[in-house]
């Protein structure tokens, strides 16, 4: 696979060599040995089949910096074109896309290393984005139009212009298909396919998003690919004239620095960091169902920023519900991603893990049960590429942030069930909004319970997280509701829920006369009081 710059493919003679999950759980050391061989330009002695995806291209810096200019000029041409083109026919083409590739985007998002299960998960996802009931909701955000006066009032949203658009390694192409929902606003897009993981992202959106735009009549370089090093990137796009956004998926630190450049810069940050979500269960809970909902936490073996990361549970069900928990966490298996029913992921760095699991026991926590990693049939081994779902109490809701395991986002399969102390129900619930409210992420929260009182103080009360749930799937998606973006450390200063189509552009109001003099409202008044 090539850079895709200006409609065009793009060679650089550099290459970036992808490897298949199955080659690297079989034989991680040949497998990675192989792949730096190639990468440097040797030719090994022999290529076992099936060990090797793909390869993409790297963009050198001139092709990167083209990308941009042609991006810019791009977007100068398509914000002007009407919004039944470059909206409208971009939906609808969207949406037949997904639908006839469901099934080889799953396959892509499997060689990224995804389980089967948790990639038809994710497809979902891009279904709800191109339903009606999301298209119709953000068509309506970008064009609305009055009769005022005997003005033609009109309220929209113009295009911010050049997009940059860097996704995360642990889920690069579906990340990298929902910031490509910035081109129905008006812009272009330079996509930056990771380096680590950078097959899916590159054939996704060469062949199935770029046609889309060839059949809507777009501009060449409206769509731009490139590989990369993300800090030199990076650099370039915020000391860039062309760039006006710049859309990043990664971690706290990082994203909340390029958060100060930006603005220093003048280009808008759009943040997509932590999750750290929390589930929070009430007494009257449907504790089968929550319990289904806070295994999700172990999907992916929890490296997904959208899944449960804590739960807050009523004493008087705390038990029953543990209970629960821990038996479909035990029911969890390894395996290759391809294989139908895995769930888990292999996990690189257990030392992090381990050092999660040291601090929460030290300050009283009990593992219930995991803790430990294990291979890929199951077996218990440290030195396993798999971490076991592991679910731990810690009693006390008060100084529950004092453990590192509660109060950041983990990214393992490590759940911990803060139980609060004994009080009464209305000083309890006053404890468990405050505890959402004072999460210093904001992603998705949700609740389980089925007193009216408890779901409308939540829903009413708590303004941390772009999306709240109540008794649905923590991760399911579902339209017109957004599936990104959220508060706090997980969305940075201006962090909200994100619709790409929305967060790329402005509010901008437009008021036409088409003849003669409109009247003022005074005028009106005036008016009115003389044939009175």
């Amino acid at each position: 696979m090539s850079s895709y710059v200006r409609g065009k493919d793009v060679e650089s003679g550099k290459w970036v060599y992808v490897l298949s999950p199955r080659a690297v759980l079989n034989d991680s050391f040949a497998s990675l040995s192989l792949k730096r061989k190639l990468e440097s330009g040797r030719s090994p002695d022999e290529v076992p089949e099936g060990v090797i995806v793909g390869r993409v291209a790297v963009a050198d810096k001139e092709t990167q910096q083209d990308a941009l200019v042609a991006a810019a000029e791009a977007s100068r041409i398509w914000r002007g074109v009407p919004l039944t083109t470059r909206f409208d026919g971009w939906m609808d083409l969207l949406r037949a896309t997904i639908l006839e590739h469901g099934d080889e985007l799953v396959r892509l998002l499997t060689l990224e290393g995804h389980p089967l299960e948790l990639a038809k998960w994710e497809i979902s996802g891009m279904r709800e984005l191109t339903r009606r009931e999301t298209t119709d909701y953000l068509r309506g955000q970008l064009w609305q139009e009055f009769s005022v006066d005997g003005r033609r009032n009109i309220v929209r949203r113009q295009a911010d212009g050049v997009v940059c658009i860097t996704p995360p390694a642990n889920a690069p192409l579906v990340s990298a298909l929902l910031g490509t929902m910035c081109i129905p606003g008006g812009n272009a897009a330079v996509v930056r396919a990771p380096r680590t993981a950078p097959y899916g992202v590159t054939y996704a959106l060469r062949h199935l998003i770029a046609p889309i735009l060839d059949e809507i009549g777009a501009p060449p370089g409206l769509l731009n690919i490139v590989c990369g090093h993300p800090g030199p990137m990076l650099d370039a796009w915020v000391n860039s004239p062309h760039v006006d956004d710049i859309m990043y998926f990664g971690d706290v630190p990082s994203g909340l620095k390029l958060e100060g450049r930006c603005v220093a810069a003048g280009k808008k940050p759009i943040l997509e960091l932590a999750g750290n979500d929390v589930v929070l269960v009430w007494k009257d809970a449907d504790l089968d169902r929550a319990a289904d909902a806070l295994a999700e936490s172990f999907y992916g073996s929890g490296q997904l920023c959208m899944i449960p990361n804590q739960a807050v549970v009523h004493p008087d069900v705390a038990d029953e519900l543990i209970a629960r928990v821990v038996e479909r966490a035990k029911a969890l298996r390894p395996g290759y991603p391809d294989e139908e029913g895995v769930l888990l992921s292999p996990v690189l760095r257990h030392d992090k893990f381990n050092q999660f699991l040291a601090d929460a026991e030290e300050r009283g926590a009990t593992i219930v049960t995991g803790g430990h990693g294990m291979q890929i049939d199951g077996t218990r081994d440290s030195s396993g590429f798999f971490l076991e779902p592991t679910v731990l109490r810690i009693d006390g809701l008060r100084d529950a942030r004092a453990s590192d395991v509660v109060k950041h986002e983990t990214f393992f399969p490590l759940l911990p069930v803060v139980v609060p102390e004994p009080t009464d129900d209305e000083t309890l619930l006053d404890s468990f909004v405050d505890f959402v409210d004072t999460n210093l992420y904001g992603l998705r929260n949700s609740l389980w319970a089925q007193d009216e009182h408890v779901i409308d103080r939540f829903v009413a009360e708590t303004v941390k997280g772009g999306l709240l749930k109540v008794n649905d799937s923590h991760i399911a998606f579902t339209a017109p509701l957004p599936s990104h973006g959220g508060t706090g450390l997980t969305g940075g200063v201006f962090g909200e829920a994100n619709y790409p189509v929305l967060r790329t552009t402005h509010i901008q109001g437009v008021s036409i006369v088409a003849n003669g003099s409109p009247r003022s409202s005074r005028e009106k008044e005036e008016g009115r009081d003389a044939h009175s």
